[in-house]
């Protein structure tokens, strides 16, 4: 009989240690699921950047930001923001690195193969072009670029600009706004091609910079992306955010708030 009872109290040790695995493994699952991982890229004011907090502890902001926290909130969650070049942004989210991407991204043909978007969130300025203040007589139309280096950022839209829409015009793409920014200013590049609020942001802080009397069309409203497919089911919550937040006119304020860390904001290159 002890020999019996000694087997049952075994036994029952054993179910609670397993027991207790089964909830110590089941702890970073539920960790992870409470979390809403954010892919962007924090070199694009006034949609993402870095700039010090009260404390001086860098941190982000930018609309795209604020309407990523808006998402993270309305479906109970906590955001947490990774940093990439924009570029690797779609891969790295099939990959499973991020939940969703914000990042000012317009829906195109070749990104719905690599993802699935959103409803609209907010439509931009019109693409605008980015020239020196002492050049700026010199590009009245589309076709004055003509034998003239125009930047672009890698994997964007703009780049489709500048081949498709500026004829004879020779493309140099870079991963990095503050390179091409910093290029144009040194006379290394003629022009560069931006979202429209991203060349005025530039344009109203340095004097060196206006933005070219030419018209690229209209603009193309952005989108939150998901891998493909929605394997983890965020889409359907995130459209009720993103309404309830364009029914409560909440993108007004978070450009307002955008607008207000314009002096303090830091565009950063991921590692």
């Amino acid at each position: 009989m002890k020999k019996i009872i000694a087997l049952v109290l075994a036994l029952v040790m054993v179910f609670a240690l397993c027991a207790c695995g089964a909830k110590e493994e089941a702890a970073p699952a539920e960790e992870a699921a409470a979390k809403l991982i954010l892919g962007t890229s924090a070199d694009y004011a006034p949609f993402e950047f870095m700039y010090p907090d009260e404390n001086g502890e860098m941190v982000y902001g930018g609309i795209d930001v604020s309407v990523a926290k808006y998402i993270a909130e309305f479906t109970g969650k906590e955001l947490q923001v990774e940093n990439m070049g924009f570029d690797y942004l779609l891969a790295s989210l099939q990959k499973g690195d991020f939940d969703m991407v914000i990042a000012a991204m317009e829906v195109t043909d070749e990104r719905l193969n690599a993802a699935d978007f959103s409803d609209p969130y907010y439509t931009d300025y019109p693409p605008m072009v980015l020239v020196k203040a002492a050049n700026a007589a010199e590009y009245t139309t589309l076709e004055s670029f003509e034998g003239k280096s125009v930047g672009a950022q890698t994997a964007t839209t703009k780049e489709d600009i500048v081949k498709n829409d500026m004829p004879g015009a020779n493309l140099v793409s870079l991963q990095n706004v503050n390179d091409m920014v910093n290029q144009l200013v040194n006379d290394k590049l003629d022009a560069i091609v931006l979202d429209g609020a991203v060349a005025l942001q530039y344009a109203e802080s340095n004097a060196d910079l206006v933005v070219a009397e030419c018209d690229l069309g209209e603009a193309y409203p952005y989108c939150v992306a998901v891998a493909k497919g929605d394997p983890k089911g965020l889409l359907p919550g995130i459209n009720e955010a993103i309404a309830d937040m364009l029914a409560n006119d909440k993108v007004t304020e978070f450009i307002a708030e955008a607008d207000a860390l314009g002096d303090v904001a830091v565009e950063v290159t991921a590692e």
